[in-house]
């Protein structure tokens, strides 16, 4: 009964999926952070099957794009991106950590978020609507892109559960907390994920694979001593912070990679 909580409450959190209501309880959550991916599986799936109806329909690249963008956001509920643009705004205030962690309490928006939010959307959109013209992106790349959204946030638990927080309240310090007495068993469950994630994205294309493992390891040691620098630690906030830049990155990886495969010459590649 506790894993099948589990699974409500991660879909409860991380998505605008309808799931049962039940009052939580501490025991209920310290299995969540497993079934975080699984939240990315449904976000890759439908991606695919937007895909395929867009290049069934021929619909046109605008509409793919926009739509395809909508998808994640929708299906989360911006979960993510608020924690994005509380980031961005105590990152670019260039204050104290302490007044940096205040900043991302208070709930309004500064215009750095703002501004960091338009930059994320226009580049992920731009390497999203390459997908939508070349039918070459429609079997193993995009399989490797569809891969992304479960890759981080398998990633983000894992930080999650072994990076030093910067404080000692708040949502992730919370979810952390309810995990102490199962940590080790949540964290080699969440490995087990990551190898069979990566292993599906090496089936549909080994070298694009390790291209997003380098890219994606770069980017984890990035985010860590970035949080260190500026905040001491992680938050909640960072770690949707997290998920988004590691999802637009890998996307412009992806996007790249597809570009130059599809533009070789005949016989080669």
């Amino acid at each position: 009964m506790e894993i099948i909580k589990a699974f409500c409450i991660a879909f409860s959190i991380y998505s605008k999926i309808p799931m049962p209501q039940f009052e939580w309880e501490e025991k209920d959550m310290r299995y969540h952070f497993i079934f975080f991916p699984f939240v990315g599986v449904v976000i890759g799936g439908l991606l695919y099957l937007w895909n395929y109806i867009c290049l069934y329909f021929g619909i046109g690249t605008l509409t793919y794009t926009c739509i395809g963008t909508a998808i994640p956001v929708i299906l989360t509920g911006g979960f993510h991106i608020d924690g994005f643009m509380d980031t961005m705004d105590a990152f670019k205030s260039y204050k104290s950590k302490e007044e940096k962690l205040k900043i991302m309490q208070d709930a309004h928006i500064g215009a750095f978020s703002v501004i960091m939010l338009a930059a994320w959307g226009l580049c992920y959109m731009g390497a999203f609507s390459y997908f939508g013209v070349n039918d070459f992106f429609m079997d193993e790349i995009f399989g490797v892109f569809a891969g992304i959204f479960v890759l981080s946030r398998i990633l983000s638990a894992f930080l999650a559960l072994s990076l030093k927080g910067a404080k000692d309240d708040g949502m992730l310090h919370t979810f952390s907390d309810s995990t102490v007495s199962k940590k080790g068993f949540v964290k080699t469950i969440l490995l087990i994920e990551l190898i069979i994630c990566f292993g599906y994205m090496f089936w549909c294309n080994s070298i694009l694979s390790i291209l997003v493992a380098v890219a994606a390891m770069v980017y984890i040691i990035y985010y860590w001593w970035k949080t260190k620098k500026e905040l001491g630690g992680i938050t909640g906030d960072t770690a949707g912070y997290f998920v988004v830049c590691l999802e637009v990155i890998l996307t412009i990886a992806v996007a790249v990679y597809g570009f130059w495969l599809s533009n070789l010459p005949v016989g080669i590649g």
